[in-house]
């Protein structure tokens, strides 16, 4: 499995662009809170995180659909989020946490790898540099 470099990741946060003013970072954990950590240096906003889990450590799925772990625990109604994933495979956890968040005025997604309407590479499975 190709792994991506620390720096080569860092400069793609670095890089990206984004459209609208973010209220709030919500980080889908455990996969998205490295990601959602880096962007909150970038972009100085509130972080929150959403307990959800679908796969196993070595990326099969653990269940047939999302489970929520913790309760959601953070005002979020008519705040615009940024919803960040390390990976998106099939999209079941990120539409999941859509569908708990809302009543946002706004959510944009973020991915280190996948398909988002931000995301810093879309290809193949890789090993992100902060996976041990």
């Amino acid at each position: 499995m190709q792994i991506k470099t620390f720096d080569e990741a860092l400069e793609k946060f670095r890089a990206i662009t984004f459209v609208e003013k973010f209220d709030m970072i919500v980080a889908i954990a455990n996969g998205g809170i490295i990601p959602a950590a880096i962007l909150n240096q970038r972009l100085g906003v509130e972080i929150q995180f959403l307990r959800i889990n679908l796969r196993d450590d070595s990326q099969k799925p653990k269940y047939d659909s999302p489970r929520l772990l913790a309760p959601v625990d953070f005002e979020f109604k008519d705040r615009t989020i940024l919803l960040v994933d390390d990976r998106i495979k099939t999209g079941a956890s990120l539409k999941f946490a859509m569908e708990l968040l809302q009543g946002a005025k706004l959510i944009r997604t973020f991915a280190v790898n996948g398909n988002a309407d931000y995301a810093l590479y879309n290809e193949e499975c890789f090993k992100f540099p902060w996976t041990v």
